[in-house]
C-alpha cells in the first residue's frame, strides 16, 4: 500500500475555501454570460420591438429588462445587511410600460443592476456564503440567494433572446453554434473558438 498523507482539519479547510472561491468566481462568470446574451440579442432589435408585446398579457423586452433592473437593484443593494425586497421597490411598476421607456433609459437601468450584481458577488468573502440574508422576510444562506437569482435571471433571459429572434426574423443572428455547423464548431469554457 502506498503511504497516503494524512487529511488534516487545515488541507480541508484550504480545499473548501478554494471550492467557495471558485464558485464567487463562477457565479460573476456565468452572470457576465447572461448579459452578453441579452446584450447581443437586443441590439439586434428594433426600438419599437424593444417595446412591444405579442399579445395583451405578454411583457415586452423593455419590461423585462425594467423588472430584472428593479429586482438586481433591490436584491443586490446593501445584500448582506437588509431585506433583498427594498420597501422603495415598485414592482408592480416595472411591468407597466411607459413613454420613458426608451432604449437608453432600459440599458442604463439594466447596467445599474448588473453593476451592483457584480460589485457585490465580487466583494464576497468564501465565508460570506454560509452566512444568512433575508429576501421577502425569508431566510437563505448566502449560497442560496446566489443560485435563486440566477434562476430567476436565466428564465427572463430566455425570455429576451426568444423575443429578440422572433422580431429580428431572417437578420437574426445566431448567440451560439449556428444551425447544422455543431460538428464543425466547437467552443471552449470561455466562449473562444477551437480548431479542431
Amino acid at each position: 500500500m502506498s503511504e497516503r498523507e494524512p487529511i488534516c482539519g487545515n488541507r480541508n479547510y484550504n480545499q473548501k475555501t478554494m471550492t467557495e472561491e471558485a464558485y464567487l468566481k463562477d457565479s460573476v462568470l456565468q452572470r457576465q454570460k447572461l448579459t452578453s446574451q441579452v446584450e447581443r440579442a437586443v441590439v439586434q432589435v428594433k426600438d419599437e420591438h424593444l417595446v412591444s408585446k405579442l399579445d395583451p398579457e405578454a411583457n415586452s423586452i423593455a419590461i423585462i429588462m425594467k423588472h430584472l433592473a428593479g429586482n438586481m437593484r433591490s436584491r443586490w443593494t446593501d445584500f448582506l445587511t437588509s431585506d433583498g425586497e427594498k420597501p422603495d421597490r415598485n414592482r408592480d411598476a416595472e411591468f407597466e410600460s411607459s413613454e420613458k421607456d426608451t432604449r437608453a433609459r432600459i440599458l442604463e437601468s439594466w447596467e445599474d443592476g448588473w453593476s451592483r450584481v457584480f460589485v457585490t458577488i465580487q466583494g464576497l468573502k468564501p465565508a460570506d456564503l454560509a452566512r444568512n440574508v433575508t429576501i421577502r422576510g425569508e431566510s437563505h444562506s448566502v449560497l442560496e440567494a446566489i443560485n435563486r437569482q440566477m434562476t430567476h435571471y436565466a428564465v427572463h433571459v430566455g425570455q429576451i433572446v426568444l423575443l429578440a429572434k422572433h422580431y429580428a426574423g431572417s437578420e437574426w443572428r445566431t448567440l451560439s453554434i449556428p444551425r447544422g455547423k455543431s460538428k464543425t464548431f466547437d467552443v471552449s469554457k470561455n466562449g473562444e473558438q477551437l480548431s479542431i
